[in-house]
């Protein structure tokens, strides 16, 4: 989930970095003239609903109730805590029926054999011996009704060997969950402080256009008296136009913002809205301690911990398959044959028809596989696994390692960089009373007053930006330790 969230933010940053100053946008014509009073307001301010207000931390608790991304990682905990049962159920009683009717010839000598896989009967009596030279082609009835339980007595070590491996492959799943839902919150922190930093885009470019409408009054009354040139007037009047452009466009990143962010939060809402400023970023640990905690606390590293474990119980399972198994197994059962019994044993009732003489078995079976080629083979296969169950958890803990070093990174760069953002809003701020004094005056030129304002209003948005770039990256820090904000 992370990496749609994180592409969607980076996106909505790159429609907020369309600022006024970046914008070069080619000046009206002297003779074009614009309305004396305000423009109409923004269509898309009337055509779109204002989305509910929503705090960072009820936004978190409830992403992690509702998110999508969240309820199926603990579906698929939930799927591996139910495949445990499998092996379990070995345990159980099996209890088979069958019921039987045959057609057939019956030259056979005495023997004894079991029946149905469910139904383990062994034959009860036997036809008359015979051989080639005094065999009969006649056909003879014979029916068997039978139920059989099988219970396991003793397993070696077998069921509890599987009962394992699916217990780790749980552990694994449960860290994965963990992380997803660490993502996610990430997720919802990024998609926040984008709201927050676009809102502040637009009132900074709002706030331009605003001034921006006032020079061109002055302006207007200025050329009307003979006491400035048109150019003054019509260099205003494109400079508002840009601010305008500008708002418009900062106007649909908001919206855009707000949108990403219900969807960050799982909100059957289109959009939602931010309601109070996101908290301040918190300290932070020494790169050490950074490290240390990322080590122990990583969802994905814990995972990849748990599946060596779980293919090693695999492993451990699948060359259990070659102990021995003990069962005991049991069958009440009536059956009839119309053939002639062996010695002076009559026909049963129904010459074979109706299985009317009853019998029962119960016994206690050792079966061992001695040697199974694909057992052996799969034991083998997973054995291989063990080792790139290893060498992908090296990989993430490297990856890890980086991961920490370069959101740390990140973070001390974001703060170095915002007070000099500040200071640079700060000069800005000064220039452009500086031109509007002069201005004012009449000793200052439109061109400088323009200049002036697209300075301040890059610089506003600047600091939005540089609050917004330290406030992800502590969240990115915060997710890369496993700790959040």
């Amino acid at each position: 989930m992370p990496c749609v969230t994180r592409a969607q933010a980076r996106w909505v940053c790159c429609l907020l970095l369309m600022a006024p100053g970046a914008q070069a946008q080619q000046a009206p014509d002297a003779g074009v003239e614009y309305p004396a009073g305000p423009l109409p307001d923004l269509p898309l301010a009337t055509q779109l609903l204002e989305p509910p207000k929503v705090s960072l931390s009820a936004a978190l608790d409830f992403a992690a109730k509702h998110q999508p991304a969240v309820k199926a990682a603990l579906a698929r905990v939930a799927a591996r805590q139910t495949e445990v049962g499998i092996p379990k159920g070995a345990w159980l009683p099996s209890v088979g029926l069958t019921v039987q009717v045959l057609g057939g010839t019956a030259n056979n000598t005495t023997a004894s054999y079991l029946g149905a896989p469910l139904v383990p009967t062994p034959r009860v009596g036997g036809t008359t011996s015979t051989n080639a030279a005094g065999a009969s082609w006649a056909p003879q009835a014979s029916t068997f009704v039978g139920l059989g339980v099988t219970q396991e007595v003793f397993d070696f070590g077998r069921i509890s060997a599987e009962v394992a491996a699916r217990d780790s492959l749980v552990s694994a799943e449960q860290r994965s969950a963990e992380a997803q839902t660490l993502d996610v919150r990430l997720g919802v922190e990024e998609a926040y402080f984008a709201v927050y930093a676009a809102k502040a885009v637009l009132a900074a470019t709002d706030e331009a256009y605003t001034r921006a409408r006032l020079q061109f009054d002055l302006a207007e009354r200025g050329v009307a008296a003979g006491l400035r040139p048109p150019i003054d007037k019509t260099r205003i009047a494109a400079q508002m136009a840009r601010f305008d452009i500008t708002r418009i466009r900062d106007r649909g990143a908001v919206r855009v913002a707000q949108a990403l962010l219900a969807a960050a939060v799982g909100s059957p809402e289109p959009a939602l809205d931010v309601a109070n400023a996101p908290p301040g970023p918190a300290d932070l640990p020494s790169l050490d301690v950074a490290l240390q905690h990322a080590l122990q606390r990583e969802p994905e590293l814990q995972a990849a911990m748990a599946r060596i474990q779980a293919q090693e119980d695999a492993t451990r399972a699948v060359f259990a398959q070659l102990r021995p198994d003990l069962l005991f197994a049991g069958t009440l059962n009536s059956r009839a044959g119309g053939s002639q019994p062996s010695g002076s044993a009559p026909v049963p009732n129904g010459d074979g028809w109706i299985p009317s003489v009853p019998n029962y078995q119960v016994g206690v079976v050792l079966s061992w596989p001695l040697f199974e080629g694909s057992v052996w083979a799969r034991g083998q296969a997973s054995l291989q696994l063990e080792a790139v169950r290893r060498e992908e958890a090296a990989l993430l803990r490297q990856q890890l390692v980086a991961r920490v070093d370069n959101a740390y990174v990140g973070v001390l760069v974001a703060r170095e960089a915002l007070p000099r953002i500040g200071a640079a809003l700060e000069a800005a701020r000064a220039n452009y009373a500086q031109a509007e004094a002069r201005f004012r005056a009449g000793l200052g030129s439109a061109t400088d007053l323009a200049d002036a304002a697209s300075l301040w209003v890059e610089a506003q948005t600047g600091l939005a930006l540089g609050e917004f770039d330290l406030a992800r990256a502590r969240a990115a820090f915060g997710r890369a330790i496993a700790e959040g904000l």
